[in-house]
């Protein structure tokens, strides 16, 4: 008689395996991307962008946590955030992506849906300055060749931003 063997126990992959996450505390500052539900292409639509964006002027979507750096790509956003004591990162960006996706037109969503599910995040390092990570991060559409100067694009913002600046220097 033979023995039936069971197949060796294999770790999960993709959206089925576990993170090894630490959980975000207060105060730490991470790098966060949002993509668009099937990666669309849905921010080349300036009036979409647009309706966006007036969500980062609102104090009250991030409540005590601080927007310090952000773009919006044709497919994606990309923001610098530190975490303060009320949210969680997912409760703070699953707020972001609940009112931006009711900001835009009916026509812009599939089925009701803006974003793909969940976002990406990395924290800063201690030593690692936010106001470079704040450059690359608002670099990203001259690197992408949407752009020739960072100036030229509208959809940015930093907190280190001067008045009259437009980041090229």
């Amino acid at each position: 008689m033979s023995a039936i063997l069971s197949p060796p126990d294999r770790p999960a992959r993709g959206h089925r395996a576990k993170r090894l996450v630490q959980p975000a505390t207060p105060g730490q500052t991470h790098v966060v991307t949002v993509a668009t539900l099937y990666r669309r292409a849905v921010f080349v639509d300036d009036e979409a962008a647009r309706a966006v964006c007036r969500v980062h002027t609102a104090a009250w979507p991030w409540r005590d946590a601080s927007l310090l750096a952000w773009v919006l790509l044709p497919d994606q956003w990309q923001g610098l955030v530190t975490l303060g004591e009320r949210d969680s990162l997912s409760t703070l960006i699953g707020r972001f992506k609940a009112i931006t996706s009711r900001a835009v037109e009916d026509r812009h969503r599939v089925n009701g849906w803006l974003w793909g599910r969940g976002f990406q995040d990395r924290r800063l390092q201690a030593g690692e300055d936010p106001v470079q990570v704040a450059r690359q991060l608002v670099g990203l559409p001259l690197r992408a060749g949407l752009v020739q100067r960072i100036g030229d694009y509208a959809y940015w913002n930093a907190a280190w931003l001067l008045p009259g600046d437009d980041g090229s220097g």
